[in-house]
């Protein structure tokens, strides 16, 4: 069973493998000591589980989160912040051409025509020479973490993914097709798929009110990746209308 900890300096949630004595964090790159469990306080039956989602955070500051937009409808501290993950799958039967270049434009247009600042976008591609930054199922998590950690009212968030996406059985009886939609790390092979409902709760849910998430997702099965309680479905003769007016 894997044990949840968060990372002493930016308090992302980190999966500690059993045994280990200190964990480093994909983020920040803090390194955790995790206290030796004969001298820790006891801990409350609830702060590990073997779920995909992470327990429920300690009580912020009341500062931290702010459910209410101000006055005048924007937060003077508003913040932008962005994941980008790209994956090729190179060298295996699943390669695809063109997602990290997809990753590079979007990161260029963020910064360029968005303003977003640089050190406010995480890559996530094959290509990046950091380990924690190459695209696996748990770098991935981790980001996504990251990227709703402390937001509040006036926040831009952006999540783009490009790779490969799929589906599998769904058993709770939540989806009208009867399938999950799920994102395809670079290591889906061996440690499994991220499903749309992990998606939504580690993204969607913890969004206060005022905080926006723009979520840009291009991958099979992409339309319901959020899983969201409502689907806009455009008629292709408008959306080309609408393209042409654009141009």
């Amino acid at each position: 069973m894997m044990m949840l900890v968060n990372c002493s300096k930016c308090h992302t949630p980190l999966q500690l493998p059993p045994g280990a004595k200190s964990i480093r964090c994909a983020i920040c790159r803090a390194v955790t000591l995790i206290a030796d469990p004969r001298t820790a306080p006891p801990t409350p039956p609830s702060a590990y589980n073997n779920h995909y989602y992470p327990p429920p955070a300690p009580a912020p500051a009341p500062s931290t989160y702010n459910h209410h937009s101000s006055s005048s409808g924007q937060n003077s501290s508003s913040r932008k912040r962005a994941v980008i993950v790209g994956i090729s799958y190179k060298n295996t039967r699943n390669e695809l051409k063109g997602c990290i270049n997809d990753a590079k434009c979007m990161k260029f247009l963020l910064t360029n025509r968005f303003n977003f600042p640089q050190d406010s976008i995480l890559m996530l591609t094959e290509e990046e020479r950091d380990p924690y930054r190459i695209p696996t199922k748990h770098n991935i998590r981790m980001a996504m973490y990251w990227l709703v950690q402390g937001c509040q009212a006036g926040d831009s968030l952006v999540f783009h993914y490009s790779g490969h996406g799929s589906q599998q059985r769904n058993y709770t009886g939540d989806e009208v097709d009867g399938f999950d939609e799920t994102l395809c790390p670079l290591d889906f092979e061996t440690q499994g798929m991220i499903v749309d409902d992990e998606i939504n709760a580690t993204l969607v849910r913890p969004l206060p009110r005022g905080a926006k998430l723009h979520a840009i997702i291009d991958a099979c099965h992409s339309g319901t990746m959020l899983d969201l309680p409502f689907l806009c479905r455009m008629d292709r003769s408008v959306a080309l209308r609408s393209f042409s007016a654009l141009c």
